[in-house]
């Protein structure tokens, strides 16, 4: 459900009450209210997921890289005791 706030009020203070149109307002001031947006907890979350997404694809490069390594170092080694 969303939230919804007054503008012009202190959040302590504030009670809502409905018109006859189904619209809510401040019981207080009377202004209406409006819908209190969540971009902030959206955006800590796109980037919380973007933080994981690119840990594991460091971690698979890197494992990638050191596997290929791995394998050239043992390979020559083989190749130059072979020859001796």
């Amino acid at each position: 459900m969303a939230k919804y706030f007054c503008p012009y009020c202190n959040p302590k203070y504030q009670f809502h009450k409905n018109d006859n149109k189904g619209y809510l307002y401040c019981g207080i001031c009377g202004e209406y209210l409006v819908k209190k947006t969540q971009t902030k907890r959206i955006l800590l979350s796109i980037f919380g997921i973007f933080l994981i997404v690119l840990s594991f694809i460091c971690i698979l490069l890197f494992s990638i890289g050191n596997y290929q390594n791995e394998n050239k170092k043992y390979y020559q080694l083989k190749i130059t005791s072979s020859l001796f």
